[in-house]
């Protein structure tokens, strides 16, 4: 999923090692994404996962709620 975009708070899938979880992305680079976990035992640790981890979009900065 390449239409991420700051701000947005994604859905990760869950791999090995942790739950699916939500994650706010802060930067978006060419591969991945770098933010912060909300949810899950990784919350509020830093991280950078690729896009191919990115289930969907839960939410969008300053969209309508």
């Amino acid at each position: 999923m390449t239409d991420v975009q700051l701000g947005d708070i994604v859905v990760l899938a869950a791999g090995e090692d942790w739950p699916e979880h939500l994650f706010r992305v802060d930067y978006v680079f060419d591969d991945c994404v770098g933010g912060y976990s909300l949810t899950g035992p990784l919350e509020g640790e830093y991280g950078e996962p690729d896009f191919d981890l990115i289930l969907s979009v839960q939410s969008r900065e300053g969209a309508d709620q």
